[in-house]
């Protein structure tokens, strides 16, 4: 499966991808930013949609996986983050691609193991995670965190669906 990250943001969008199996492996593919020079905000989620929409043309991912907004003290940083998530958001439905969506906390924790991570804990890790080295853009770092949080929590699941078919009828974990 071809997983794309999102890491929204109004001046830079970051991306990554990954290939995975089901043997719990992430491969790295591909990552960068949509960076945004207009001062016109219109203008810049024209550039976050078509930016976006041409990565997944490139790539052909299966899925993309993004970062909840959380309000933080400034109101008005979360709606353009919003509207910035929006606009990658539409041009994977546009494509008609399943868009799963994880916070901040559960992307840390799933690349981490804690959900208060700093940024550069989050990028040591997915460096370390997809084998990688060099230097990684902090906002590409944090989407091909995301995608790896989708592989995680996606190869979990069918584990446990798994276990719970193998199981007796009463649906109980052997």
């Amino acid at each position: 499966m071809r997983i794309l990250g999102i890491d929204p943001g109004s001046r830079a969008t970051g991306y990554g991808i990954i290939d995975t199996t089901g043997n719990n492996t992430s491969t790295y593919v591909a990552s960068g930013v949509v960076k945004t020079v207009q001062d016109d905000f219109p203008a810049r989620l024209k550039v976050i949609f078509d930016g976006v929409g041409q990565i997944i043309e490139q790539y052909q991912p299966h899925c993309i996986s993004i970062e909840k907004v959380f309000v933080a003290k400034n109101a008005d940083s979360a709606l353009k983050l919003g509207h910035a998530r929006g606009a990658a958001i539409c041009a994977a439905v546009a494509r008609d691609l399943p868009v799963f969506e994880y916070t901040a906390k559960q992307t840390k924790q799933a690349v981490v193991g804690g959900g208060s991570a700093a940024k550069n804990q989050v990028q040591h890790m997915v460096m370390m995670i997809l084998n990688l080295s060099g230097d990684i853009q902090e906002d590409a770092a944090d989407a091909l965190a995301a995608a790896i949080c989708h592989h995680n929590t996606s190869n979990t699941a069918s584990q446990i669906k798994g276990q719970q078919i193998s199981g007796s009828k009463k649906g109980r974990w052997q």
